[in-house]
Parts: structure tokens; C-alpha cells; sequence
């Protein structure tokens, strides 16, 4: 390898140089692809994490409200009988839709269960008649008396109250979850711009090329890099705050007599004494029905009279909580605190963690021009804060598109926790362009509601994972400037040829 002055140099320092104009050109795209596969991989951790959460929580909601269903198909037929099978269709719709709405298909659910009432009273009031003809004007004359009449007593309203809170508040909980994951990995697919992938060659391999690579970042001088290359992605840190907040808030409404695993599991129950209170006032309801819509005529091939059918009522035990819900979250509030200050702590954690930073600012450090004390003080996190960054160039008025429409749906997810905070059912508007989702259903995974998020639980604490190739943890020797000599230009080719190999070699991820 031949030695020069480095006038050639385009990045690292004029000077005593091993690195030819190619060389440095293929570190600098080496060391921007590592950053980029360092940012992706500490991403899929942290996607991993919230993925993880999400699917258990949906599996506990979803064994919640198929237990309930299981109790009403066990109970229902020894206790109701003819009635029962009358209505076991409707009983089984309902549970689909609810099933549906939770899982974020765009149903009102005040809809959804007044349609579910005014079927099941058809279906029950000819159950309870079956020696009479009912047509389907009649029936529709039927449903238009039901509010006044209140067949079904206060449980039509009383679980459209408890579920619509209850639905909206789990809803809302798991998409945040989806909606958290989407926003990290599309904010690790955004590349890093020239201006970065020159500082970081020089944070990283101008120390080769100028013969001691011994020498590790000044701590501060890392920073600076990353906080300029980062800039952008810094600047989710206060939506995504304001997420996790709202997500850790909306579990309150988990718990209580009216709280999501109280009232998902006890669907069966308000069904239950619905068709109790059809009994009840069955003979009063009958008349009140005949006196309004006229006297029906009797159906000569039904039953000479009406059938007996049970009068009894079902009572029913309510479901104990198990402690699972409490231990997802438990967990879930542990990671979401964890994963709180994931933007802005991007850079400390890279410098710390994958750059091989010196553990001192003395002047044995590399301080991207030579050995010595890195003086410039440290930006603040940021887009606006790099304006006077000295490590990288940052067009401060040019913010990344993408990073921002992340913000945006941030913002968007926030608000539709708070109204599911106060029972309101709010459908979420997803803001992305990239046809990945939209609608309520936006951020899940396929097998839940529309959307994938792939990869195992990580530990309470987001970690990077990925090893920056030719930066280890080596001991920076004392060496000046009339000490060099051609062994570094040796180290450097050894490190070219095992970057070559490592770009040539076939990858399996």
C-alpha cells in the first residue's frame, strides 16, 4: 500500500494517510450502512417489545369475550330452551361483531347492538307465540313499540354503556401498541443523508486512515455526530412520549365493576337478564304488543297452544379475575416507561454502546482531526439544535417528510386514547401514505386486525444489538506523530480486505 500527504482526501484530515480517494469513498459507505443496520436492528428490538405486548394482550381479550360466549352456549340451551334456539343465531352474530369492533372494523357499535336487540325480540316474541302468524309487517310494527315498551328491561342500555367503554378503552390500548411498532419501523427505514455519512467516516475510519487506529471518539465528539445525524428522529421524542402516557393512562379503565375484563366477561350475564326481564313481562308485553299492532292471526299448522317454555330465571355466577391482565400489565407499563426516551437516547446509546468511545475526554482520544481533547460543546436533541452543530452540516429548514408524518400519527393515536379515555368510540384515521393500513384497524398485525408486526419479546430495556464491524474495544496507545510508521497502513489494508469479505459474504436475516 502505497503512503502519502493526503492531499487526495476528501473527508478525513490532510496528512500522513494510508487511504486512497477509493478507499475513503468505500469507508464512507461502509460506515453509513453499518449506522443504518445498527438504527434497524436496535428498532427491531424495540418493535419486538411492543409487538410482544400487543399480542398478548389481544389473546387475553379475545379468551375473555370466547369465555363468555362458551358460559351462554352452556347455560342458555337447559335454561331457556325453545327460546334459546330461537335465538342462538342472533347470540352468535353478536359476538362476531363485537369480536369485529374490537379488532377495529368500522362498526358503530350503537348500531350494531340496537340491530342485535330488534332481532333477537323477532326472533324470541315468536318463540314465546309460536301458535301464531307473525308476518313481517307485523314484526316491524313490533319494533317500532320496542323502546317504549322496554322488553328486555335496563339491559339493552346497560351494556351498551359498559361495552362501548369497555371496547373502546381495549381497542384503543392494543391499536396504540400497533400504531407505536409501525411508527419505529418506518422511522429505521428512513436512510441517512450525505452530510452524516461523511461525519460518520470521520467519527469512525479517519483515524485508520491517518495511522492510529488506537485511537477512540472523544465521547462529546460522538455525540455531536449522531445528534446531527439523528436530528429528525429526535424530534418524535414528544409525541412519542405523549403516546406511551395516554396508553399507560387507558389502563385504568381496565379494572372495576366496569372496567374492560369485568364487562368483556360478562357479555353472557346482560343477555341473560334481558331474556329473564322477556319473561317477566311476557303477558304484559304480549298485550300491550296486541293492543298497538292488532290481534295476529293463529297459525294453523303451529302448536294448538303455546308451547311450555321454561320460566324460571338463570342466575349466573360472575367471572373471578384470573391475574393475567394484571401481569400484562404490569409489564406492559414497565416496557412503555422504558421505551419512553427511546429517540433521544439513540445517540448516547450508540456512542456508548457500538462506537468504541473513548471512556474519557483527554487528549488521547479522537477528536476527528488528530489525537487530543474534543472542545466544542455538546447540541441539544433535535432538529432546530443542530444549527450550529459542528460535525454535521444540517439544513434545519428541511425537515424529513416521512419522520413527520410518523409525528402526525403520533398525534393522531393520542388523541384517539383520550377520547376512548372518556367512552367515546372515535374511529382512528390513519395518517400514513404508504397504503399499509388505514382505518381502525391500522396498526395491527395481519392475524389480529390488517397489519403485521413480526418478532420475539425483548427484556424489560430496549437494547442495541448490532456490533459496528472494525470498531473494538481497543486500548488507545500513546503515539506521536514522529513515532508513525508503516504498520498502521498494514491494519488498515487487513481491515479493507475484512470489510471486503464481510460485504461478499452471503447474509442470512
Amino acid at each position: 500500500m502505497v503512503e502519502g500527504l493526503g492531499e487526495h482526501l476528501r473527508i478525513c484530515p490532510q496528512g500522513y494517510t494510508c487511504c486512497t480517494s477509493a478507499m475513503e469513498e468505500n469507508l464512507a459507505n461502509h460506515s453509513r450502512a453499518e449506522l443504518e443496520a445498527a438504527l434497524r436492528d436496535s428498532s427491531h428490538a424495540l418493535q419486538a417489545s411492543l409487538a410482544a405486548q400487543l399480542r398478548g394482550f389481544d389473546a387475553h381479550f379475545q379468551h375473555l369475550l370466547n369465555e363468555s360466549e362458551r358460559a351462554l352456549q352452556d347455560a342458555f340451551p337447559g335454561a331457556f330452551g325453545e327460546l334459546y334456539a330461537q335465538g342462538a343465531g342472533a347470540f352468535r352474530d353478536l359476538y362476531a361483531d363485537l369480536s369485529r369492533y374490537y379488532h377495529g372494523a368500522n362498526l358503530q357499535l350503537d348500531d350494531t347492538l340496537a340491530e342485535f336487540w330488534a332481532r333477537l325480540l323477532e326472533r324470541l316474541f315468536r318463540g314465546l307465540h309460536p301458535q301464531l302468524l307473525l308476518p313481517d309487517d307485523y314484526l316491524d310494527c313490533l319494533g317500532k313499540q320496542a323502546e317504549a315498551l322496554r322488553p328486555f328491561g335496563d339491559a339493552p342500555r346497560e351494556l351498551r354503556l359498559r361495552a362501548t367503554r369497555a371496547l373502546v378503552a381495549a381497542r384503543a390500548f392494543v391499536q396504540g401498541l400497533g400504531v407505536a411498532g409501525d411508527v419505529v419501523r418506518k422511522v429505521a427505514q428512513v436512510p441517512l443523508g450525505p452530510e452524516c455519512s461523511r461525519a460518520v467516516m470521520k467519527l469512525v475510519y479517519c483515524a485508520h486512515c491517518l495511522g492510529v487506529p488506537g485511537a477512540r471518539p472523544c465521547p462529546d465528539y460522538c455525540r455531536n455526530v449522531l445528534k446531527g445525524c439523528l436530528a429528525n428522529q429526535a424530534d418524535l421524542d414528544a409525541e412519542w412520549r405523549n403516546l406511551l402516557d395516554s396508553m399507560v393512562l387507558i389502563t385504568d379503565k381496565f379494572w372495576g365493576p366496569s372496567g374492560t375484563e369485568s364487562v368483556i366477561s360478562s357479555v353472557h350475564l346482560w343477555l341473560a337478564e334481558a331474556i329473564n326481564a322477556l319473561q317477566d313481562n311476557r303477558d304484559t308485553l304480549t298485550a300491550k304488543v296486541i293492543q298497538g299492532c292488532g290481534n295476529p292471526k293463529v297459525n294453523p299448522q303451529g302448536p294448538g297452544s303455546e308451547g311450555k317454555l321454561p320460566r324460571g330465571k338463570l342466575a349466573l355466577p360472575e367471572r373471578l379475575p384470573t391475574g393475567t391482565l394484571e401481569k400484562l400489565v404490569s409489564e406492559a407499563k414497565a416496557q412503555l416507561r422504558d421505551a419512553q426516551d427511546f429517540w433521544i437516547s439513540l445517540p448516547g446509546s450508540l456512542c456508548s454502546e457500538k462506537m468504541a468511545m473513548s471512556a474519557a475526554s483527554d487528549d488521547r482520544c479522537w477528536n476527528g482531526m488528530a489525537r487530543g481533547r474534543y472542545l466544542p460543546e455538546v447540541m441539544g436533541d433535535g432538529l432546530a439544535n443542530q444549527i450550529n452543530n459542528p460535525e454535521v452540516e444540517v439544513d434545519i429548514t428541511k425537515p424529513d417528510m416521512t419522520i413527520r408524518q410518523q409525528i402526525m400519527q403520533l398525534k393522531i393515536m393520542t388523541n384517539w386514547l383520550h377520547s376512548a379515555y372518556n367512552g367515546e368510540d372515535a374511529d382512528f384515521q390513519d395518517a400514513s401514505d404508504d397504503g399499509s393500513g388505514s382505518g381502525s384497524g391500522g396498526g395491527c398485525p395481519d392475524d389480529i386486525c390488517g397489519r403485521r408486526l413480526s418478532g420475539k419479546s425483548s427484556g424489560s430495556r430496549t437494547t442495541l444489538t448490532y456490533a459496528l464491524p472494525g470498531l473494538s474495544e481497543q486500548g488507545g496507545q500513546k503515539t506521536s506523530a514522529a513515532a508513525l510508521h508503516p504498520q498502521p497502513c498494514t491494519a488498515l489494508l487487513l481491515l479493507l480486505l475484512a470489510l471486503v469479505l464481510l460485504v461478499a459474504r452471503p447474509r442470512g436475516r
